[in-house]
Order: structure tokens, then sequence, then C-alpha cells
């Protein structure tokens, strides 16, 4: 007890350069970051304003899933469209792809989902296997179109079927609550 007492500082210096610095740390990391990003999607308003949106010019954008078959994003046009840049080091992402998995197994045939990973295909094969997701995961072949450019991850952009970007969210967010379905219903209707 009293080697404890004395080293008590010294123990948990350690504990958190592990929790920020090594693989060990990012189940934590995530968890934390989840619970963060559930209070603040309930809070704080996700919709770009009508008059502030930005409509997408070049839909001409070929992506690759993970069975190597190809996709255009102008085939989705008039569609409504979830599209996120993720990556399986990245403690944001993970957090946020149950909420993601929940509201694609709801809306997986009204909404078209794009997962973009920005990491090697075996590691993101080895995490949707082990996570037991099924989302749709896709990898860029072209650039994307200049009104989706991102440096951060997770981004998350929600399009309606007017080709107009809704939503523009940098950071962990819960994807599956309420406020993202009223959004989403309401765009799948106009």
């Amino acid at each position: 007890m009293k080697f404890i007492k004395k080293n008590l500082s010294n123990i948990l210096f350690i504990v958190f350069i592990i929790f920020l610095f090594t693989p060990y740390g990012l189940p934590l990391r995530a968890t934390f970051i989840k619970g963060v990003s559930f209070v603040t999607t309930r809070v704080f308003s996700l919709k770009i304003d009508k008059n502030d949106r930005v409509k997408i010019n070049n839909t001409h954008w070929k992506l690759v899933d993970l069975n190597g078959n190809s996709i255009n994003f102008q085939d989705f046009e008039k569609q409504v469209i979830i599209v996120n840049y993720w990556a399986t080091w990245c403690p944001p992402c993970v957090a946020e792809m149950p909420s993601f998995q929940n509201l694609y197994n709801d809306y997986k045939d009204e909404v078209v989902f794009i997962f973009l990973a920005n990491d090697e295909k075996a590691r993101v094969e080895k995490f949707i296997k082990k996570n037991s997701y099924t989302i749709p995961i896709y990898f860029q072949i072209t650039q994307g179109p200049q009104e989706m450019q991102s440096n951060s991850l997770p981004t998350t952009y929600i399009i309606n079927k007017e080709g107009e970007i809704v939503v523009n969210k940098t950071g962990a967010v819960d994807w599956n609550s309420g406020k993202v379905r009223d959004l989403l219903d309401d765009l799948i209707q106009e």
C-alpha cells in the first residue's frame, strides 16, 4: 500500500501515456468519444441552413468496394446519400461506427451509404469482420467532388436528392439519433 501511495502519480502518468499513444488505448478512447458525441448530437444541429447549402457540381467519382466492384457516384443522382470518410486507426471513426451500422440496418433500402476507407484494405477487412459490420465500404479510384474534400477524419456528408450537401460534419456523432432519423425521413419524402 505504501508503494502505491508513493508512486501513484507515476502509475497514472504511465496509464495516461498508454491511453493516448498505444493501440491498447484505442477502445477506451473510442468509448469516451462515443459518450461525448452522443451528448453533442442531441444538443447541436447538424443541418446546414438552406441558404448556405452547396450543390455538388461534378458527380463523376469512381469508387471500388472490398470485392473489387466499381461504382460511380453519379449513378446515385436524385437519391439521398450519406458519405463518410473514416479509418480503422481513428478513435472517433471507431466510436461512431456502431451507430452507423444501426442506421444502415434501418435505412439501407432508402438511402445510399458510402463509407470511404482511408486505410489499407487488409486492415479494413479485418476491422469489418471483427465487428460484424455489414456497411458498404469503398476506396476512391478517382478524386471526389471538390465540395466534399476534407483533411479530417471522420467527416460525414448527407446529400439530398437535388445534390445539395445538407450535413457536413467533422468528428464523431451519434448517427442513429432521432434527430438524424428525422432528417433522413424528411429528405426521403422531398
